[in-house]
């Protein structure tokens, strides 16, 4: 795939900072990075510019780029550890509401 392809297909958030009153950037697919403008717009354009520019290195060095989030397949199973207390304590809401745990907790999400 094309460099431009992958920089199109990833997944980006932008959120407006309060305190610096300025938008705010990221690439989920390379958190590390971040960017900024006065408008969501400038904002989206500036990520996309420090992403193109990561990405044209990562091939300069021969590193694989990170897969678009929109190409994983996704099995729609989260398994998660919890303490025996938590677990017994999640068991019963669940029971009280008359759901499955999974739905329990699907709803507290």
């Amino acid at each position: 795939m094309k460099l431009k392809n992958y920089i199109d297909r990833y997944a980006y958030q932008i959120e407006y900072s309060e305190e610096d009153k300025i938008y705010i950037s990221r690439c989920a697919e390379l958190p590390d990075l971040l960017a900024h403008g006065k408008t969501d717009i400038d904002a989206l354009k500036e990520i996309k510019v420090v992403v193109g520019e990561t990405l044209k290195w990562m091939e300069e060095e021969g590193e694989d780029f990170p897969e678009p989030l929109s190409h994983h397949k996704y099995s729609g199973e989260l398994r998660i550890r919890m303490s025996q207390e938590k677990h017994r304590q999640v068991a019963l809401k669940a029971k009280l509401q008359g759901v499955s745990m999974n739905q329990y907790i699907l709803s507290r999400i």
